[in-house]
C-alpha cells in the first residue's frame, strides 16, 4: 500500500475503499509538495458545476474538458490552482510562469499569459482549493491504510472525470491493488 517514504511530488494518493470521509471518498490526489512542513495536493476526480471561464475568464477557453473548476480539496476553496501537462519535448524549466512538479507536469502562474503556455500544453486542469496535511498527519493516515501511494502518469492530471479515474488507477497497479477497484461504491454516508 506504500508508506510516507513513497510520497513525493508527482505521486498519487488513492483513497482506500474504507476511507469514507466525504472530502476524500474514492478520490485520487495528485501530490504537488511533500516536505517536512507538510503535504499539499489536489483531488483529480471531483469536477464542480462552476465553469473555469466564470472564475478565470482569460483561462476558461483553454481548460481541458470538462471546462469546469475541480474541487481540489477542502482547504482554501477560494484559492485557484492550475496544473498543466506539457506536450512531448517541452521543458517545464523553460516556460515562464511555470514551476515543475514532476516530468511534464507543472504548476501554472494564473497571473501569466495563457497564450504563452497553451500551445505547449496537452492540457490544463483548474482546481478550487487543495488537500493539505500537517507534518506527520499523512504518514499516520497511510499507516492506518487510508491511502494507497502509487506513481502518477502525466495524463492523470488532465483525465476525463467520467473515465472513473479511481478504479482505473488501481487496476493499472496489478494484483493485489487492482482488486480494490472492484470494491462496491454504493456505501451509504451519513
Amino acid at each position: 500500500m506504500g508508506s510516507d517514504a513513497d510520497v513525493e511530488p508527482g505521486t498519487l494518493l488513492v483513497a482506500a475503499p474504507q476511507l469514507l470521509d466525504r472530502n476524500f471518498r474514492r478520490t485520487v490526489v495528485y501530490v504537488i509538495h511533500h516536505r517536512a512542513e507538510g503535504t499539499l495536493g489536489v483531488v483529480l476526480n471531483r469536477p464542480s458545476e462552476v465553469a473555469v471561464h466564470d472564475v478565470l475568464p482569460k483561462w476558461g477557453p483553454h481548460a481541458s474538458e470538462p471546462q469546469s473548476l475541480f474541487v481540489g480539496g477542502p482547504v482554501e476553496q477560494r484559492t485557484a490552482i492550475c496544473l498543466a501537462a506539457l506536450r512531448a519535448g517541452e521543458d517545464v524549466g523553460r516556460i515562464a510562469g511555470m514551476v515543475g512538479v514532476r516530468g511534464p507536469v507543472g504548476l501554472v502562474d494564473l497571473d501569466g499569459d495563457p497564450e504563452e503556455l497553451v500551445p505547449r500544453a496537452r492540457g490544463l486542469r483548474f482546481f478550487a482549493g487543495y488537500a493539505g496535511w500537517e507534518p506527520g498527519q499523512l504518514a499516520g493516515e497511510i499507516e492506518r491504510g487510508d491511502w494507497v501511494v502509487v506513481p502518477a502518469l502525466p495524463d492523470d492530471v488532465i483525465a476525463d472525470p467520467g473515465a472513473e479515474l479511481w478504479g482505473r488507477v488501481l487496476r493499472r497497479q496489478g494484483p493485489p491493488l487492482a482488486f480494490l477497484a472492484t470494491h462496491p461504491g454504493d456505501v451509504k454516508l451519513n
